[in-house]
């Protein structure tokens, strides 16, 4: 069966991850990780891709990031993927690839991009990697915060709306985050990302199919449902 085109469509936020070869570290020091934020600067703004959460995790990067142009998504990723490898294969003296193939990336509905943000940036605490979710340095919830500023992201509407002033704004995203996630939203994004699917409302997916005349999320599994009137064992029509 042949593989479904990357869903991408400009102008609405995409689900991005990138993982290590054969899940290798891809970050083995703090220079590392700063070398990758240089690279992904590099990529985004000339190419007018909005980046509105990260995380750098050691084998791989997850990013929400809305491009400007049909083609914006594969070129930023490819910018970024390139200029950080070959810094990386300089800094480590070693030769060959460092990421697993194609990155991957879904469709998110506008809706539910701030819930995306905050599976996104508490990555960390799930993988095991810190006990509190603020402790990982390699990530841009303290932006989200309000702790400091990162001139990498661009606060989309959905983030903006959670308040009138900054401190609002800063105050609403903690609560969520006390909140926390639900085990589903959670895998729904990691799906998202991970699949190519888009996640949001029926309307949202049926609107994405439309405008990007690729299926956008599985088919139901089994076989199709019986029509009114059928008797059992009729085939349908």
């Amino acid at each position: 069966m042949a593989r479904l085109a990357r869903l991408a469509a400009p102008g609405l936020p995409h689900a991005v991850v990138q993982r290590g070869h054969n899940r290798q570290p891809v970050f083995l020091d703090e220079e590392d990780y700063r070398l990758y934020l240089i690279a992904l600067r590099e990529a985004v703004l000339p190419l007018r891709t909005a980046l509105h959460a990260y995380v750098l995790l050691p084998g791989e990067v997850w990013m929400l990031l809305t491009p400007s142009q049909p083609d914006g998504l594969s070129r930023t990723m490819q910018a970024v993927g390139r200029r950080y490898a070959a810094a990386f294969n300089r800094r480590h003296a070693r030769t060959g690839t460092l990421w697993d193939g194609r990155f991957r990336a879904g469709v998110v509905e506008p809706a539910r991009l701030v819930t995306a943000m905050l599976a996104v940036e508490t990555l960390p605490q799930r993988r095991g990697l810190v006990g509190q979710i603020d402790a990982w340095r390699w990530s841009s919830l303290a932006h989200h915060l309000g702790r400091r500023h990162d001139t990498l992201i661009h606060d989309a509407a959905p983030f903006w709306a959670l308040g009138n002033t900054p401190f609002d704004r800063e105050a609403a995203y903690a609560r969520r985050l006390e909140e926390g996630l639900s085990g589903a939203e959670a895998e729904a994004l990691e799906s998202c990302a991970l699949k190519g699917w888009a996640w949001g409302s029926a309307a949202f997916v049926a609107e994405v199919e439309r405008t990007t005349e690729r299926r956008a999320q599985p088919r139901p599994r089994g076989r199709p449902r019986k029509q009114a009137g059928e008797a059992p064992g009729q085939p349908s029509r």
